[in-house]
């Protein structure tokens, strides 16, 4: 792997209808840890959540935009249709079988794709997702699952997975994969092609899904905002605002986001890409690795309008580090 290659998936964006339902959700059946409560940096009267592994990590974060008024997406082609979460094995699956059905969480029974167990699932706002075993693949290290939360941590969450992309045009969107940003195509199933990127396995793949047949998917809630891919630091990521720009397509340029530095640019119709640098991270000035998500952070450029900000956006009650969230494990502790 050169210096400059992508790394594998960073973070994945998404629009909810509700921070609160969204919070709720994520912390108490995904066992996934808020680790940033923020405003978009873009539009400061809404919440920008993160939801990440224990500690934060780059490759393990969804994040989510709740925009005021925002109608429903549609799904359709031309567009980021499934996010992924990596759990350890097969075994956890059976584990995730179980949690779902015991919260009513609309979801498939576990099947294959390319050679991976997965679990296909939806949220309030039908959201796709999928959770994808990490049995006997190796490639992009995992993150580590939140150890105060209610799933025991060996059947936990720990990193973002495959993402999902629904084409119409795949030889577009190959060609932009494969010579713009040097992924490495791996494998063809009837519309699905996988590629990979860096050291590869779940932490570094995308999946795009041909359709001709479908309309164009409409943005909203519901719906992935955009994905983005690590680099390693601001170096790199000026190597690949270089290139991009080079090649005349257009991009964002340089954007400090704080927790990480990142470019934006649109290579493909309808699906955004980002490229963020694996640093500085969530654990800053303003929060310990005991508090994280507890507090209103704001990046240092935005603290001195606090208190417009905050007028702005409800309060969320997002205090853990004063819970107990006890062990769930629908009997498999004593399953070996």
């Amino acid at each position: 792997m050169t210096n400059q290659e992508l790394k594998g998936i960073h973070h994945v964006t998404a629009i909810t209808s509700s921070a609160e339902k969204n919070y709720e959700w994520f912390t108490n059946v995904l066992s996934l840890r808020l680790v940033k409560k923020t405003v978009n940096q873009d539009d400061i009267q809404t919440y920008h959540l993160f939801f990440a592994d224990d500690e934060g990590n780059a490759g393990t974060d969804m994040t989510f935009f709740d925009f005021p008024n925002t109608p429903k997406g549609s799904k359709g082609t031309n567009d980021i249709s499934r996010s992924s979460f990596r759990v350890p094995n097969n075994h956890a699956l059976d584990y995730w079988l179980k949690r779902f059905d015991h919260y009513d969480v609309k979801h498939s029974e576990i099947k294959e794709q390319f050679g991976v167990k997965v679990i296909q699932f939806e949220d309030f706002d039908e959201q796709q997702y999928q959770l994808v075993s990490d049995e006997n693949l190796e490639g992009v290290a995992p993150g580590k699952p939140w150890k105060n939360g209610p799933v025991p941590e060996e059947f936990g969450i720990y990193g973002l997975g495959p993402i999902l992309i629904r084409v119409s045009n795949i030889e577009h969107m190959s060609t932009v994969l494969e010579n713009t940003l040097n992924f490495r195509k791996i494998a063809k199933e009837n519309q699905y092609t996988l590629f990979e990127m860096g050291k590869g396995g779940n932490g570094g793949r995308v999946i795009i899904e041909e359709s001709t047949v479908l309309p164009p998917a409409r943005q909203g809630y519901g719906s992935v905002h955009h994905v983005a891919f690590r680099v390693e630091n601001r170096s790199v990521l000026d190597y690949w605002t270089e290139r991009i720009s080079n090649l005349g397509i257009p991009n964002s340029g340089y954007v400090d986001r704080f927790y990480f530095e990142s470019l934006y640019s649109r290579m493909y119709p309808g699906v955004l890409f980002e490229f963020a640098t694996d640093g500085p991270g969530f654990i800053d000035y303003q929060e310990s690795y005991d508090n994280l998500g507890e507090k209103l952070a704001l990046p240092p450029a935005y603290e001195e309008h606090r208190e417009q900000i905050e007028q702005m956006v409800r309060p969320i009650d997002t205090v853990r580090s004063t819970k107990n969230f006890e062990k769930e494990y629908f009997g498999f502790d004593e399953v070996q």
